[in-house]
């Protein structure tokens, strides 16, 4: 029963979700942006390190889709390449901060009190810090670096989840279903995670999915002032750091990582603004 309860109001959300074809659109673009990353090493026609300095600053065509560098580099695959390590920062980021911050949160909300007290002006000092500002520290003390970035972005984002799960599961923990668990014998924590987490699963999907365009945006802006990844890896920020000095005359060099970045924002924003109202029930008609 409760797997066919499941499969139900599943087939109801992808129903709702279906008709905002905005939506759609945006979850085939990051379907797609996953192929991408997956077969980058099947798609790029050349490595995003091979250099040929007799070729740079080739324009589109050519044999270069996208034009090359000032090394030469071939732009094309330096993009689809760097589409892996965006979505890779995007998602691993997240999944930092969505693992503490609902942890976070649930124990706030649940426990109340001083707890709640403690955690949450911890999180409204966290948040009086502009979250670029707060990653920027961060990168600052760890060092540059792949991992480096993803946690300093992956913490940076914790205090949005933190609030908003604990919204949730202050809205939820007085209902019968938790005052039949607690009678039950349930242990605190079988409760968290079993009965409270499940039921605030709607809104930390939906604020996953923006929080991924967040963070690549978030990473893009930390690799363009140099604070991201070491070249010659390909990262759409630091992309478009390299290629500011030579705008004027190559603009292609910065056109191609930025319109990356701009439909991988675009796409992940339009579809969480899709989960959102396919999850919200009061939409449900």
């Amino acid at each position: 029963m409760g797997e066919n309860k499941r499969l139900k109001r599943f087939k109801e959300i992808w129903q709702r979700l279906s008709k905002n074809k905005l939506a759609i659109l945006g979850l085939i673009i990051i379907i797609a942006m996953i192929l991408i990353a997956i077969f980058a090493d099947f798609i790029a026609p050349y490595g995003y390190d091979e250099q040929d300095l007799t070729m740079a600053f080739q324009g589109p065509g050519n044999g270069h889709l996208f034009g090359t560098d000032e090394f030469g580099r071939d732009i094309f695959s330096r993009v689809v390449y760097g589409t892996r390590i965006s979505l890779l920062i995007g998602f691993v980021a997240v999944a930092i901060a969505v693992v503490i911050g609902v942890l976070l949160g649930a124990i706030s909300g649940y426990y109340g009190d001083k707890v709640d007290n403690i955690i949450m002006r911890l999180m409204d000092i966290l948040l009086s810090i502009p979250q670029i500002l707060l990653a920027i520290a961060i990168v600052a003390a760890l060092g540059n670096g792949l991992f480096n970035l993803m946690l300093a972005v992956g913490l940076s984002s914790i205090p949005h989840y933190a609030r908003i799960i604990r919204a949730s599961v202050l809205s939820i923990k007085d209902q019968e279903f938790i005052e039949a668990a607690k009678a039950a014998g349930s242990s605190d924590l079988r409760i968290i995670f079993k009965h409270i987490i499940p039921n605030c699963l709607a809104p930390i999907i939906v604020q996953a999915t923006l929080g991924v365009a967040l963070a690549i945006l978030t990473a893009a802006g930390l690799s363009f002032i140099g604070l991201g990844i070491a070249p010659p890896t390909p990262e759409w920020g630091s992309m478009l750091s390299s290629g500011r000095n030579y705008i004027r005359d190559y603009s292609y060099m910065t056109m191609f990582p930025g319109l990356a970045i701009v439909v991988t924002i675009f796409a992940l924003n339009v579809l969480g603004d899709g989960l959102r109202d396919a999850l919200d029930p009061k939409l449900k008609k």
